[in-house]
């Protein structure tokens, strides 16, 4: 069987189409938490659990003893669950291949191999391929995280709309548990269906609706200078949330793009979204841009982003704060 993506093993599980292994490993923990913990929770009811679900720590285990268990069969249930948490730390986990060249069609063994991508090259990983599941979990991009936001809330049964979903990966990064922890906080707040919006962020995350890196952004695409002084003097007192380091990527990944959007003027509109990896209706902010700068001045913010990068690291700066290197900045980007 091939590798299988998130959601066709969450519908699968959901359907009851159950597998004797599930391998789950790579660098994004949250997916393989998501999935190990549907198996904890949902396949076997309470009173089976007692008999027959077992979970085991790799660090705390003896490979032996796994195949041991994953034999038995189960008792007054159709199943018994092993599950294996990090699974990366299982000593001698080569010799679960005994096991799986035979497994029971009763057992549904889970190995969470969480922040370690597993060597295809291994007789396990070929096994497990072919007597179950594989699932390969790599950490989201950081332009791929407001689509992640955006899907989640969605199907938590609330609506967002895209800059919500963009000022949340700026702030929050690409830490996936730390967002869904975020946005359950918030879902308990609102009744089902609602929207999420800018105020319910500013009063259960704490990032301001008008002041943060996205309304910087559409202060410096106006040429706002007033706009903008306002919100890096907001920065500047409050560096702790608004750090240098979280604004300087941001900014430059717009700039950039809008950079490459000058040599793809003869492109329709889709295919333009398509290659600058952002959603049609952004693109009318980056058209703007782009007639307010033009190429060579683009070309100069590019690279006076990164020597302030370079500033802010330590280079080349004396003693000059976050928020001083970022007044400088913004006057440069703003005037020619």
């Amino acid at each position: 069987m091939p590798e299988q993506k998130f959601d066709e093993i969450l519908s699968d599980l959901r359907n009851k189409i159950y597998h004797p292994v599930y391998l789950l490993a790579g660098d994004e923990a949250f997916f393989i938490d998501e999935l190990t913990d549907y198996i904890d929770e949902n396949i076997l009811n309470p009173m089976e659990k007692e008999f027959n679900q077992t979970i085991v720590y790799g660090l705390d285990s003896n490979v032996f003893d796994l195949i041991s268990m994953a034999r038995r069969f189960p008792m007054m249930a159709n199943y018994q669950v092993l599950i294996v948490r990090e699974a990366q730390h299982l000593k001698g986990s080569e010799n679960l291949e005994i096991y799986l060249k035979n497994p029971l069609k009763s057992t549904i063994l889970v190995l969470a191999y969480k922040h370690k991508k597993i060597d295809k090259r291994t007789k396990l990983y070929k096994l497990a391929k072919e007597k179950g599941v594989v699932f390969s979990s790599p950490r989201l991009w950081d332009n791929q995280v407001p689509n992640w936001i955006d899907k989640r809330v969605r199907s938590m049964g609330f609506t967002i709309e895209y800059r919500e979903c963009f000022i949340l990966a700026e702030y929050l990064g690409a830490d996936l548990a730390k967002i869904d922890n975020e946005l359950k906080k918030m879902s308990m707040n609102i009744s089902p269906g609602a929207r999420i919006t800018d105020i319910l962020i500013e009063e259960n995350v704490g990032i301001s609706k008008d002041y943060n890196v996205f309304e910087l952004q559409n202060a410096l695409i106006s040429r706002d200078v007033m706009k903008a002084n306002r919100i890096i003097n907001h920065f500047a007192a409050n560096p702790k949330e608004n750090s240098i380091f979280m604004v300087l990527p941001v900014l430059h990944n717009f700039f950039f793009r809008t950079m490459v959007l000058s040599q793809l003027k003869k492109l329709e509109p889709r295919e333009i979204s398509s290659k600058l990896k952002i959603k049609p209706s952004q693109l009318a902010q980056y058209q703007k841009a782009l007639s307010q700068y033009g190429v060579m001045k683009l070309a100069s913010i590019i690279q006076e982003i990164k020597d302030y990068d370079m500033k802010a690291k330590g280079l080349g700066n004396a003693n000059a704060s976050q928020g001083e290197l970022l007044r400088e900045l913004i006057y440069k980007i703003l005037h020619d």
